[in-house]
């Protein structure tokens, strides 16, 4: 019996085991599919939490064959997602309450108007004007706000665009310079997907109504749809705008944030250029509290 038994032991020791069966590798409709339910739940979830951005503005412009002039500004905002009245839209609202140092005087107000007005409600071209308002340069802009590409992701918005997986899917490091030009790397499988915009009316037009395409990449976790990057870039005869926004996870709040933003804006008539870093941090909830004072009636 013990011969036996060790005779067993050793067939099932040397059974050879079985194989690891590999998981298919999802289709890019699959993975947008995933990216559509990732920013859905991603813009919802965000409505109502702030978090603070310093944001610094360059312009260097060259004034004859070689002075270069740089003008400079520095921006600290409380920055937020707001839904608008009545439908499922968003808009990001920069309240900028410090410009290089000095307090913003009229913030409140301000405030009050775009926000407790209770006739009209939040209005998109008031706060996106707005959140512009302390931009430095002659090309308006209002694109500079980091969470906008991933609108693109929603499953109403994306068919407006085509897109493409790029040719590489390895783990994603992007270095300075380049698209994405914060240092950032990752561990995991990341695709490149690229897009570009098709639909007419566009997303973004410049002042005059004109459609501007958008187009660029974005860096996707295929397994989650988790945006790990995004890069945007759209164009005219008068400037070449290209943003570039790195999200990384907020244990707080359970989200991959917007950590950093890189924006530049080649103007092709003076050849100046602005270029903007922000970064964003202290992410918390946000709550309007509004008072009512109610005078006793004068008997």
């Amino acid at each position: 019996m013990r011969r036996l038994t060790a005779f067993a032991a050793v067939v099932v020791m040397a059974l050879p085991r079985p194989a690891a069966t590999a998981e298919p590798e999802p289709s890019l409709k699959e993975v947008l599919q995933r990216a559509a339910t990732y920013t859905a739940d991603f813009a919802r979830r965000l409505t109502g939490i702030v978090s603070e951005e310093t944001y610094e503005q360059n312009i260097e412009t060259l004034a004859g064959t070689r002075q270069l002039l740089v003008t400079h500004r520095m921006l600290k905002s409380d920055f937020l997602l707001v839904q608008m009245t009545g439908h499922d839209r968003y808009v990001e609202f920069r309240d900028v309450y410090e410009v290089d140092g000095r307090r913003v005087r009229d913030r409140q107000e301000r405030l009050t108007r775009l926000f407790l007005d209770p006739a009209a409600g939040p209005k998109f071209d008031a706060i996106t004007t707005e959140s512009a308002r302390y931009n430095i340069g002659r090309v308006t802009r209002t694109v500079n706000t980091p969470l906008l590409p991933l609108m693109f992701l929603l499953p109403d918005e994306q068919p407006r665009f085509q897109f493409k997986r790029g040719s590489d899917g390895r783990p994603a490091t992007v270095k300075p310079g380049s698209a994405g030009s914060a240092n950032f790397s990752v561990s995991t499988e990341v695709w490149i997907v690229e897009y570009s915009e098709k639909a007419r009316p566009t997303v973004v037009r410049n002042l005059k109504g004109k459609d501007l395409p958008s187009r660029g990449r974005f860096w996707i976790e295929p397994a989650t749809g988790r945006v790990l990057m995004s890069e945007l870039v759209t164009e005219d005869a008068s400037v070449l705008a290209t943003i570039d926004v790195s999200y990384q996870s907020e244990p707080l709040i359970g989200l991959s944030v917007p950590v950093e933003m890189r924006e530049r804006y080649d103007v092709r008539g003076d050849g100046s250029v602005i270029t903007g870093i922000a970064t964003y941090g202290k992410f918390r909830q946000f709550t309007v509290n509004v008072r009512e004072d109610i005078a006793t009636p004068r008997r």
